[in-house]
């Protein structure tokens, strides 16, 4: 249910206004611009039904108010002395229309539906815009620290030629993301991208997905099939977990990158196929070679061109800006109200290393968000066993009096884990800390704000 305040003089108005929208709204009254303030400071209000005059108040000037308090609102301005300059004025100063007393409530409650409809449109347009911002992101993928900067650079080079890729990292690190945004900001866009997990099919029937068959070939094979390869001809083909491909079907993978052909199953036609394939695993390629369970041939043919997607531990400095993605797609998706991190739970945020990588950190934010009450997430509305075991952590180091900086980890990256570990000593004494560190109060505040953003 969203939040009304309505904002007139007349007590007869609030009242009956209230009672008419009660079953709609969650209502706020005020009667005068003091207690409607204080009313936008304490409460999330979503829409504000404001009369043009106050007593000795301008309604226009709390309308300005408010705007400057939270933009986001949407105010519908009431008047008995209808005028086009006053309402003129009135939408000039932010105000989304206006109603002449006496008012009909069906004409507000209409009104009020086209006004929230509107502001849910905008926050929309708002988080899709934010979501492409090229300094944070490329091609739908959050990042703008220097080890995510050279992946994107990776990116741009290879986006055009039809040489195989090899993407490799661990599980939660977004080695999809990738693969899509060579397919869609290359000259392959508009053609099909499609997506194989090896691992996810049986390998009786992953062959038959791959190649296609012909009709008969196998019980149940009641008619002929095309497979993955064929229907994305002048596409990408992407086969994520790679390494889990059967011996039996590398060999078969192997002609389809050299020969570019495809036999399917039950038939002798050899099929010329146009595409691109990029292959991703979580797994080390070459150890599984030395072993025997992958074909050696296969892995330099797919290992043309090796990306590596870092671990989320590698780039710290991004997660302020996956925070603010995934909580700002949460929100939307599930029609919760804006709502922002605490202090508290930031700092754990910022400084967790994340052993599930990204997919780890979305899946927290999802969490919080979904079970968190009030605008606020707190530290309380993370997931207890990871709060627990990031405790647990914390309580073995501080043994050490120490701070772990992970190998490769840049020079920001290694003073943000400094200047947290020194906050946290102190319980979050700004002075203390400066002390401590050899910088002024200021140039602390500063540091806080660039990598943490606390003001």
């Amino acid at each position: 249910m969203q939040n009304l305040l309505i904002v007139d003089d007349e007590p007869s108005i609030c009242v009956s206004l209230g009672f008419a929208l009660e079953d709609d709204y969650a209502v706020w009254t005020a009667m005068d611009a003091e207690t409607a303030l204080e009313t936008v400071h304490r409460e999330q209000i979503d829409c504000v039904l404001l009369d043009l005059s106050l007593g000795q108040s301008s309604g226009l000037s709390l309308l300005t108010l408010i705007k400057a308090i939270r933009p986001q609102i949407t105010v519908i301005m009431m008047t008995a002395y209808g005028t086009i300059e006053s309402s003129v004025e009135a939408i000039k100063a932010g105000a989304y229309h206006y109603l002449t007393k006496p008012l009909h409530v069906d004409e507000v409650k209409l009104l009020l539906a086209k006004a929230l409809e509107f502001q849910a449109l905008h926050k929309q347009v708002q988080v899709l815009s934010d979501a492409v911002k090229q300094q944070q992101s490329y091609a739908g993928i959050i990042g703008k620290s220097p080890v995510m900067g050279k992946v994107f650079e990776l990116i741009k080079k290879v986006k055009d030629i039809p040489s195989s890729i090899l993407i490799t990292g661990e599980s939660g690190t977004g080695k999809e993301l990738v693969a899509r945004a060579i397919h869609f900001e290359g000259n392959r866009s508009q053609a099909p991208f499609s997506v194989m997990n090896c691992a996810a099919i049986p390998e009786s029937l992953l062959e038959s997905e791959l190649f296609g068959h012909e009709k008969g070939t196998f019980t149940g094979a009641y008619q002929s099939k095309k497979g993955l390869f064929e229907r994305s001809h002048g596409g990408t083909v992407f086969l994520d977990e790679i390494g889990e491909m059967p011996l039996s079907l590398q060999a078969k993978l192997l002609r389809v990158i050299q020969d570019r052909v495809v036999t399917p199953l039950g038939s002798y036609e050899q099929k010329e196929v146009d595409i691109r394939i990029i292959a991703a695993t979580n797994r080390q390629l070459e150890d599984e070679v030395a072993k025997g369970t992958f074909r050696e041939d296969l892995f330099y043919r797919l290992n043309v061109i090796p990306i590596r997607t870092p671990a989320l531990r590698e780039r710290m400095e991004d997660i302020a800006h996956l925070v603010d993605h995934f909580l700002q797609r949460c929100t939307l998706s599930m029609g919760k109200r804006e709502k922002v991190f605490t202090l508290e739970a930031k700092k754990w945020l910022y400084s967790y290393t994340y052993p599930g990588n990204v997919r780890e950190l979305a899946n927290i934010v999802e969490y919080a968000v979904a079970l968190s009450q009030g605008e606020r997430i707190t530290l309380e509305d993370l997931p207890p066993a990871l709060t627990e075991r990031k405790q647990d952590v914390q309580g073995r180091q501080s043994k050490r009096d120490g701070v772990i900086i992970p190998n490769g980890s840049t020079l920001d990256e290694a003073e943000r884990r400094v200047i947290l570990h020194t906050l946290e000593r102190h319980a979050g004494h700004r002075k203390k800390t400066a002390d401590q560190l050899g910088i002024s109060e200021r140039g602390l505040r500063q540091k806080l704000k660039q990598y943490l953003e606390i003001e």
